[in-house]
């Protein structure tokens, strides 16, 4: 095994196609590195060598896709990675894409100029300044520009290497469909895809590259494409250190644990995930409820509903499950969560207690409680379907839209609806326990709970 693949394996990626035993010029790169003054990262050493395996000069590898966390080096990493190809042979055509113009032209002009002028490459190469032209030219002939955002803005030239940074931005295949047809031509041309995640609908370009990159890993492709990622997987606590250390392999070297948990506190969990632990969410950040508008619904004292109806939901390899309420008073559904906790095995005996004690009927996802189904059930649980998931989730949505719930401001429901996601279904959408943050059953709970009323208009609802 390769030294640096061995070193890096002290934070492996969760994705990757290995080393196979032909050369790298990845070494090479790593020199050049610390030339401008740079320490390589373990995971940027892997990187390197595993995108530059060649076979008697040729490169192996076509398209190369790269996801990792925020701040943890990337665009470091392809920076020295252009350089490198400009320097090594002569005549090469670069370009660097971001996620709009403005974003390459500034990281060029202001970010890698101001340090190239100054360092031990001065002498080989000057910064052409020309609006929508900019680009480093080599004192060998080679150019670093940028692509650009059209689908034919590089017919008619050639291209040898394409970095698109930050791909979770681009909408659709337009830069690819920009550079691919400029490299036909040349015999090592390589594109770059590196990210942060995106969301599935807002970043269809990237997800595609991941979905392949993944698969040729599990099929042990290394050839024609190579693929790596650190991330956390779906069923990740994003609260807990082996997470970060699993999805951050910049952790404990330029980044540390206090900053990754002050960002924890600070941030939504849809964009902490995705930005800090390279997870696919299906919201960038945007919470489905505001908490302005969740606070306004809150009433800590109000009395107990007369009539209530009971909600049961038990999160992922039962980790959790919460057993909530909600009740109708004076034209509105009061819900509160009346058990939250760890395990399942407590369920069944608590909610028999719950159900005697209140003579509420009982609703519950089938699919979501299938580990207790057996248990439950005979208790005369209602089930909610699939479509059912959906039509709960829009009128919970919907009540708290239009005012008409209120809470007791419970901090697990307020949890749980900051890190909450939803999922497509069909023509509407439900809650989404593989993408959300947190732990959202006290959410779901409360959620059928409410869809129990959806059909009784005796508290002033439409049916």
């Amino acid at each position: 095994m390769p030294e640096t693949l061995e070193r890096a394996a002290m934070v492996p990626p969760r994705f990757c196609t290995p080393r196979t035993n032909r050369p790298t010029y990845g070494g090479e790169v790593a020199k050049l590195a610390r030339i401008l003054g740079f320490e390589p990262m373990l995971h940027q050493l892997l990187f390197w060598d595993i995108a530059l395996e060649h076979d008697a000069g040729i490169l192996a590898y076509r398209e190369v896709g790269w996801t990792i966390a925020r701040q943890c080096g990337k665009t470091v990493a392809q920076f020295v990675l252009m350089l490198w190809r400009c320097l090594r042979w002569p005549g090469q055509i670069v370009r660097y894409g971001a996620q709009t113009g403005m974003d390459a032209r500034a990281m060029l002009a202001d970010t890698w100029w101001p340090l190239l002028e100054h360092s031990p490459l001065a002498e080989v190469l000057s910064f052409r300044r020309q609006s929508g032209h900019e680009a480093l030219l080599f004192a060998n002939g080679s150019r670093l520009g940028l692509v650009a955002s059209t689908e034919k803005s590089a017919h008619g030239s050639t291209l040898d290497t394409a970095c698109l940074d930050e791909s979770w931005a681009h909408p659709d295949h337009r830069l690819e469909q920009s550079v691919r047809p400029a490299m036909v031509t040349r015999q090592s041309a390589q594109m770059y895809v590196v990210s942060t995640a995106g969301t599935e609908t807002r970043s269809p370009f990237l997800w595609s590259k991941v979905q392949a990159g993944r698969q040729a890993v599990e099929a042990g492709v290394t050839d024609g494409l190579a693929y790596l990622e650190w991330s956390a997987p779906e069923d990740a606590d994003p609260a807990a250190v082996e997470t970060w250390r699993q999805a951050i392999p910049a952790l404990g070297v330029t980044i540390d644990e206090a900053t990754i948990r002050g960002d924890f506190q600070g941030m939504p969990r849809h964009e902490f995930q995705r930005s800090m632990l390279n997870m696919w969410t299906s919201a960038m950040g945007e919470a489905v409820i505001s908490i302005e508008v969740w606070e306004s619904l809150a009433d800590r004292d109000a009395p107990r509903p007369d009539s209530l109806i009971l909600g049961v939901d038990l999160s992922p390899r039962s980790k959790s499950a919460a057993i909530a309420a909600a009740g109708p008073r004076d034209g509105r559904l009061y819900v509160s969560i009346l058990e939250h906790g760890p395990g399942s095995d407590w369920v069944a005996p608590r909610l028999e207690e719950l159900r005697e004690e209140l003579g509420a009927e009982v609703l519950a996802d089938r699919k979501a409680c299938a580990a207790i189904w057996g248990e439950i059930e005979p208790l005369g649980v209602v089930e909610v379907d699939a479509a059912g998931a959906a039509e709960s989730c829009a009128y919970f949505l919907d009540l708290a839209t239009r005012g008409k719930l209120r809470h007791r401001g419970e901090p697990e429901l307020l949890s749980a609806l900051d890190g909450a996601a939803l999922r497509p279904l069909a023509d509407s959408s439900a809650w989404s326990r593989r993408n959300s943050g947190s732990d959202i059953s006290p959410l779901c709970a409360v959620t059928v709970a409410c869809f129990g009323w959806r059909w009784d208009t005796s508290w002033g609802e439409e049916s």
